[in-house]
């Protein structure tokens, strides 16, 4: 009668070890991306206010960058055009409709530039803009919420901001508990712009 060949049972049991270890190894890192996303949505949340999910997917560009240049355009009784502000950006941290570095020259009708923050040469900010109308002309999304103030190195939130965008009545909503939020100086554009991103790809799996 021929012998059975027998195979060690540490050979099984290492091979359960490495499997086991395996399926820990993914567990923790599924956990700490959950922990990460939602670290990120109450960062966005506080600074965006609790409407920041429609903000990021209505708009049509995303980006940090730097104000280059502001100016009126000739009135409309001599030119027939409409009256519109044409500002210049430098886009430094792309995040949906542009690149990085791109000079990124859009037109806003004059009659909006006073519903929210004016924009000054040399400011750096994270905004959010329509798509341009057929006219050409875009503007923040929901005014005054969608230009947040960055830093002067553009990488972080600035605490004024914060304070600002606190201070906006529309922001909250009183029957919603608002999250816990870090200092204002540790709230970075890398985090902002994981949670926007994650916001617009949710919406393109539901769509």
């Amino acid at each position: 009668m021929p012998s059975r060949k027998k195979f060690p049972m540490r050979v099984s049991v290492c091979g359960l070890a490495v499997a086991l270890a395996l399926v820990s190894s993914l567990a923790a890192q599924q956990s700490a991306q959950q922990s990460v996303q939602q670290s990120d949505q109450a960062v966005a949340a506080r600074v965006l206010g609790p409407r920041w999910k429609q903000i990021s997917r209505r708009a049509g560009m995303i980006f940090a960058g730097t104000v280059l240049s502001t100016s009126a355009t000739p009135d409309r009784a001599t030119t027939g055009a409409t009256p519109s502000i044409e500002l210049i950006f430098r886009v430094d941290e792309p995040i949906a409709g542009v690149e990085r570095g791109q000079i990124l020259t859009i037109h806003e009708w004059a009659g909006a530039w006073s519903v929210h923050r004016p924009m000054t040469r040399g400011q750096r900010i994270l905004i959010f803009l329509y798509r341009p109308s057929r006219l050409g002309l875009t503007s923040p999304v929901g005014g005054s919420l969608g230009q947040i103030a960055l830093d002067s190195s553009g990488q972080n939130v600035s605490a004024d901001a914060v304070r600002n965008t606190a201070a906006l009545p529309s922001l909250h909503d009183s029957s919603s508990r608002q999250p816990s939020f870090p200092d204002a100086e540790c709230v970075t554009v890398i985090q902002l712009k994981r949670a926007i991103l994650a916001a617009r790809n949710r919406k393109e799996e539901e769509e």
